[in-house]
């Protein structure tokens, strides 16, 4: 009997949809709303119309919320609940500081920060870094890249995917036809 409600616990349990020794990513779940003893920093990203807490948001807003911090999970949409691990490795750094242009400062934490990366079709952002971070994308563009010492890439950005993603030096431009959106978590080391 108890081995029958241990499995039946564990199908039940919601399974991440990245999870790595930095962070943990659930889709339309939020296992860390009770702050349990693995539960670091949560970050809520709608990934369309939801309420949370009475607030109503809408896609690509974000709530931050520390580490033993309770709160009731978002409902009527679809959302992402981002776990930041309370023990976690070095965090990897590219080989210069270059904060990116044309993004906008969403939060500053101790141990994280979060930006919305836009760019317009057409425009470029000049050479910058980012250390290792995970990124949401909301909008569907192409990207072309230049990463310092490596040939050039084309990423298809594709609406709610999700990335970890490693320290990086390059530029960027959005060869697409919308603007790039997307919220990025960069880990500060």
């Amino acid at each position: 009997m108890q081995i029958a409600l241990l499995a039946l616990l564990l199908l039940q349990a919601p399974s991440p949809v990245l999870e790595n020794d930095y962070v943990q990513v659930f889709k339309n779940s939020a296992p860390c709303a009770a702050a349990g003893p693995t539960c670091g920093e949560r970050i809520i990203v709608a990934l369309g119309p939801v309420e949370l807490g009475g607030r109503k948001m809408g896609r690509g807003e974000i709530k931050v919320f520390k580490k033993g911090e309770r709160y009731s999970p978002p409902v009527g949409g679809d959302y992402l609940e981002v776990t930041m691990k309370p023990v976690r490795p070095a965090v990897k750094t590219p080989t210069v500081a270059i904060p990116p242009e044309k993004n906008s400062i969403l939060y500053q934490g101790e141990r994280f920060f979060i930006f919305e990366e836009k760019l317009p079709p057409g425009d470029t952002r000049a050479r910058h870094s980012h250390s290792q971070r995970l990124i949401v994308v909301l909008n569907a563009t192409r990207l072309q890249q230049w990463p310092d010492g490596q040939p050039e890439i084309f990423a298809d950005e594709i609406p709610d995917e999700i990335h970890f993603s490693q320290p990086v030096v390059h530029v960027s431009k959005n060869v697409g036809k919308t603007p790039l959106r997307n919220i990025v978590i960069e880990l500060k080391p």
